[in-house]
């Protein structure tokens, strides 16, 4: 088995997770990006960088990392020095079902977790435990299934002993600037077209937007198109049919848009260990 190369663990009867697993990150970059889904991970050996919105961590073996959803994030090596991990992503409505049915959620509606990173020896190795169970070829979707829940409901009443996250309000017009480009993301969106819908000049639009949610319109749009990909490709299509669903005219500006993304190929990330 190639150490550098990413794996990837999907099964149809949990679409609600997706496992990435690599053992030699060094050469793993990203740039900053985020996701619709909440992010958990796991760094199995070396160190590592890890920006989170405005914070900057230095984490290493042993530490466990988490990303809310739509949160700018990058994980990236530290001067060449060896790293591996794991990362678990998991659907934010589901994860939220979890949380109300476990009494720490007054409603089904997504609440941002506050922390960052957790360094903590047992929720560490009962991660890794849960992460080979899903990776094992032989386990039943049984037993994945009751693994994957009975960490994430350890982890969630943990979680919910520290103080709850205080935001600020998101500006009306920026919600609806990032509603809308994660709406029609696929479509050609011009900053003149946002700057009409909120009457914002360019210039404080672009300001603005980046202060809020970490990346500039036009960076967000290709965040969004990015998942859009994925997704196409979650779900089969090929990697030339799933750059056009995702807005891209040609399939090599589509494939170097994911590896920055995602660290990844698009072939690497539609073929899956174990998918039925």
């Amino acid at each position: 088995m190639n150490h550098v190369l990413p794996i990837f663990w999907r099964d149809e009867h949990m679409p609600h997770v997706e496992l990435r697993k690599i053992m030699d990150a060094r050469q793993v970059c990203y740039a900053p990006h985020s996701h619709a889904h909440w992010s958990l991970g796991a760094v199995t050996a070396g160190v590592s960088t890890f920006l989170y919105r405005d914070a900057s961590h230095q984490i290493s073996a042993g530490d466990l990392v988490m990303m809310n959803p739509h949160w700018v994030h990058a994980c990236n090596p530290v001067a060449d020095q060896p790293w591996a991990y794991l990362m678990l992503y998991v659907d934010s409505c589901w994860l939220s079902e979890l949380r109300y049915q476990l009494g720490l959620l007054p409603s089904l509606e997504w609440q941002d977790i506050a922390t960052a990173v957790i360094r903590q020896p047992i929720l560490y190795t009962q991660f890794c435990e849960m992460a080979d169970c899903l990776l094992d070829e032989q386990g039943t979707i049984d037993l994945k299934q009751q693994t994957l829940t009975t960490y994430l409901t350890t982890l969630m009443i943990e979680l919910a002993e520290e103080p709850p996250l205080a935001q600020p309000p998101t500006p009306k017009l920026l919600a609806q600037v990032a509603h809308y480009l994660r709406e029609h993301c696929a479509r050609d969106i011009s900053l003149d077209d946002l700057s009409q819908q909120t009457g914002y000049s360019a210039g404080h639009l672009i300001r603005s937007f980046k202060q809020h949610y970490g990346l500039t319109p036009h960076a967000y749009l290709i965040n969004q198109r990015i998942q859009l990909g994925q997704a196409a490709l979650r779900q089969g299509q090929p990697i030339v049919e799933a750059a056009l669903t995702a807005g891209f005219n040609d399939q090599p500006h589509f494939q170097r848009t994911f590896k920055r993304l995602v660290a990844a190929t698009p072939n690497q990330y539609r073929a899956p260990l174990f998918k039925k």
